[in-house]
């Protein structure tokens, strides 16, 4: 299996983000599992799900049992596939020098890339 690697890393005194492309399926599903509503649309939106399915068949956010999140995670492991069964992932890690935190996850580059330019202009800010 390949080894992580680190795509895109900034740091601002202590605080630091990071975007690195992980192989591993469970690291990238304990990260979906903390994700916050802004990351988990912000996902939605990297995967396009309305380009492939009929707009009303797809569940909805907001809606407790709805299967949104289910959803999204599935829709996440297919767009994942390199080749055959190998899956990568795209994690953004953001760090107060004392702990590191999953906050994104995606099946591309550029979500990812975007999510962690996001909070560095929030924590810039």
């Amino acid at each position: 299996m390949p080894k992580q690697q680190i795509f895109f890393e900034q740091q601002i005194g202590n605080w630091r983000v990071e975007v690195l492309k992980s192989y591993d399926q469970g690291y990238a599903r304990e990260v979906f599992l903390n994700l916050n509503d802004e990351a988990l649309r912000l996902l939605w939106k990297s995967l396009t799900p309305e380009q492939m399915y009929e707009p009303d068949s797809l569940p909805k956010f907001g809606i407790p049992g709805g299967g949104a999140e289910n959803f999204l995670w599935d829709e996440l492991l297919e767009q994942a596939r390199e080749e055959g069964n190998l899956l990568s992932f795209f994690i953004v890690n953001v760090s107060d020098g004392r702990q590191s935190e999953g906050i994104y996850v995606s099946a591309d580059w550029p979500s990812a890339e975007s999510y962690a330019k996001l909070r560095l202009t929030k924590h810039s800010a």
